[in-house]
């Protein structure tokens, strides 16, 4: 364990208090899912008693001294930021225009079930949460700059965040992606280090997306797969063989 801490006072009483309470549910249900549970509560329990949390350390977060975060500015106006960036060999108008049209946004996004569009240009985003729940929400743009940027934030729902992407043309060529997640999960980062433990660290699953994305784009000029119709007739890819055999 590493010899310093990083979570608050307050904090680290709700891990000892919810830990030992996970500890003594999952042992009283005598079942796989029961040592699981009781496995977690160990951990969360651990977490608050030594003020050490791995996440935190990853992110660079240090609550035991106001909550500032050190590294990729990890504490923002909505509590936790995640920054990932990815380099890409396609133009940044291109990227744009992908990104853009968030219909496309399911393709790429493992966790994202699907997205429409209203006509003021809002968008309804439906989203896979853990053990087999959901999450929806509205967003609205924030920031428009046609091949440069992307903003957003959410106007109702149940995770309130702030997002954006940058596409940063390279001098040797290609554009840097770089996204940019604020957010406030429900129940505060207690929740988001339970939800970590079982997988749904936002960090990688950003990393993860933006790799899909750039192997999206690889096959693009092949198949359109995944691209809504305007989107890929405004990028000039192919249009699909109606005699082609599915």
């Amino acid at each position: 364990m590493p010899g310093r801490v990083n979570v608050g006072t307050l904090e680290r009483v709700a891990s000892i208090a919810g830990g030992l309470g996970l500890i003594a549910w999952g042992l009283r249900r005598r079942s796989r899912a029961g040592l699981g549970m009781a496995m977690t509560g160990a951990s969360l329990a651990w977490r608050g008693l030594s003020g050490w949390c791995a996440l935190y350390g990853s992110l660079g977060i240090d609550r035991a001294r106001g909550g500032r975060g050190s590294r990729d500015g990890t504490r923002g106006n909505l509590g936790v930021k995640v920054e990932r960036e990815l380099l890409f060999e396609d133009p940044p108008a291109k990227l744009y225009a992908f990104w853009r049209d968030f219909r496309n946004l399911p393709s790429i996004m493992s966790n994202v079930r699907r997205v429409t569009v209203d006509p003021d240009g809002r968008s309804h985003w439906v989203v896979n949460g853990p053990a087999g729940t959901t999450s929806e929400w509205d967003a609205e743009v924030i920031n428009d700059r046609p091949g440069e940027l992307i903003a957003w934030r959410t106007v109702s729902g149940a995770v309130a965040h702030a997002g954006s992407v940058h596409f940063e043309p390279q001098p040797t060529g290609g554009t840097l992606v770089r996204v940019s997640l604020q957010y406030d999960p429900p129940g505060g980062e207690l929740t988001h280090l339970v939800s970590a433990l079982f997988g749904a660290d936002p960090g990688q699953r950003i990393a993860e997306d933006l790799q899909r994305f750039k192997e999206a784009m690889e096959r693009a000029g092949q198949d359109r797969d995944g691209l809504q119709p305007a989107t890929a007739e405004a990028l000039g890819y192919p249009r699909p063989d109606p005699g082609r055999v599915k």
